[in-house]
């Protein structure tokens, strides 16, 4: 049986709460909820604390910043960190390495004095990859 869930594209909504609702019905169905999803899908874990600042601080994530956050933890696992900030773009990250667990998430706006202790590496993410569209010529 196939468990239906629904999440609002770019957004971790209701992460948690382990109810989603289906489209059009507002029955709640039981489920995995989306931090479950990410985990199994990119093999990155959220915290408590970091879903509720990456609700608080309404920090949109897409599938390619999760890919993005995965190949830069896995690129400070393979140099020996434990406890990495990680950038993406304008986002920071602070990851539990080896548990491949972010800690806690800001963006720009939310970094304080931009003081980072207790960690032992920094990784910025690849940038993003951008797909040309073809020009079509539809006059002829």
């Amino acid at each position: 049986m196939t468990d239906l869930i629904q999440v609002q594209p770019g957004r971790i909504t209701g992460a948690g709460q382990g109810l989603a609702r289906t489209a059009g019905n507002s029955r709640p169905v039981q489920g995995p909820d989306f931090s479950e999803v990410l985990e199994n899908v990119q093999g990155v874990r959220f915290s408590s604390h970091a879903q509720k600042r990456l609700l608080s601080r309404e920090i949109d994530l897409n599938d390619e910043n999760v890919n993005r956050l995965s190949d830069a933890i896995d690129k400070a696992e393979k140099r020996g960190g434990k406890s990495s900030l990680v950038v993406v773009d304008d986002l920071a990250f602070i990851v539990n390495v080896p548990k491949r667990t972010v800690v806690t998430a800001l963006n720009a706006s939310q970094r304080g004095e931009g003081v980072f202790t207790q960690i032992d590496s920094v990784v910025f993410a690849d940038p993003a990859t951008t797909r040309l569209q073809p020009s079509i010529d539809i006059k002829g």
